[in-house]
């Protein structure tokens, strides 16, 4: 272990609420909780602090659709082979129909529109009626031959798609997120038995440019300077593929510029597990791991790391913890435990309230 990562991180404890499902933070001031068979949008502090009678916005999907909330309380819904869009009101206002996913009889992609929310990318599949020349082949379903996905950059007010590029995913999922000033959107897709591709593309007056992207990495979060944190799994696909890394790549260049190797904070290397990191502030990550310290049962633990991956140590907390973290996008974050939700912070003045070697 790396000698920084255990040193002990105290935290300061804002409050707790009830769980209702998971959260998601949509822009500042809003969250998105997500249950089985309801989409609901609230106020963050107003969440936080209980009142959750009143959500500014309510939807209830259908099976296997995944939708996010527009800023006029209305909505963007990707299904299995459309994506439409829907006013506060349940009102239709544009469809785009596309190839129906393949695999699952799910949406694979959810939408994500631009911070000005004038913009939506999403990843839709495209059939090829080559069978030669196919991605993916069904045996069992004549015609529902695939070549690589799209991604779309379409009109939010009207549905038009401006721009359409291929990517080389068949995606069993898809996950995409704008950079904050709305100048670069980043989609990560995994393939089965390809692992992760990530890809970074930006709008332009005649459509959609990307430009780059790389393997074996899932999009994790910004950073400042028009950075992108990533993060590999050791999913044991390939040889040599048994690492768990954090990386950061120049959107402009398309250059790695920095890399950790997690295995620096781990306990036992071979069966210590991490999960999706989160960016907390422009200065911090947290990265959850799951640890085998010896004989002991395996222990949740969560790591503060400097935006340039610097471990800089182990956080504690006065009450049990799991992996989820939900970064709120003001320097404090949510855990979860016995069906409540926590709110912590580092320090007021945005760093860590004490350190000290501990065990």
């Amino acid at each position: 272990m790396h000698a920084t990562g255990d040193d002990r991180i105290d935290v300061t404890p804002l409050g707790t609420t009830p769980e209702q499902g998971t959260v998601e933070v949509m822009d500042t001031g809003r969250l998105l909780v997500r249950t089985p068979d309801l989409v609901a949008v609230h106020d963050r502090e107003g969440f936080l602090a209980g009142n959750t009678a009143r959500p500014g916005a309510v939807l209830r999907p259908q099976e296997g659709e995944r939708a996010v909330p527009a800023p006029d309380g209305g909505f963007l819904v990707a299904g299995v082979s459309s994506v439409r869009a829907q006013g506060p009101g349940g009102e239709p206002r544009w469809e785009l129909r596309h190839a129906p996913w393949h695999g699952a009889a799910r949406a694979h992609s959810t939408p994500a529109l631009s911070p000005d929310g004038r913009l939506v990318s999403v990843v839709v599949p495209s059939l090829e009626p080559d069978r030669r020349k196919a991605a993916l082949v069904y045996d069992l379903e004549p015609g529902r031959d695939y070549t690589w996905d799209d991604l779309l950059l379409l009109d939010a007010a009207t549905g038009e798609v401006l721009g359409r590029r291929q990517i080389r995913s068949l995606a069993s999922a898809a996950v995409a997120s704008w950079r904050p000033d709305g100048g670069a959107v980043v989609v990560s897709c995994w393939t089965a038995w390809h692992s992760w591709s990530t890809w970074w593309a930006e709008p332009r007056a005649d459509g959609l440019e990307v430009l780059g992207g790389t393997w074996m990495r899932a999009l994790v979060g910004f950073l400042p300077g028009s950075r992108l944190l990533t993060q590999r799994y050791a999913e044991y696909l390939f040889l040599d593929d048994d690492r768990d890394e954090l990386a950061t790549y120049d959107l402009g260049s398309g250059q790695q510029t920095a890399l950790l190797d997690l295995a620096e904070l781990a306990v036992d290397p071979e069966n210590d597990e991490f999960f999706s990191a989160v960016v907390l502030d422009e200065r911090h990550l947290l990265v959850p791991g799951r640890v085998h310290p010896g004989t002991e049962a395996p222990r949740i633990r969560h790591w503060l790391d400097a935006d340039t991956l610097r471990p800089l140590g182990r956080i504690h907390y006065p009450v049990p913890v799991d992996e989820d973290i939900t970064a709120l996008g003001d320097g404090t974050w949510l855990t979860r435990d016995s069906g409540r939700l926590h709110r912590w912070t580092l320090g007021r003045d945005g760093q860590p309230a004490r350190t000290h070697q501990g065990p």
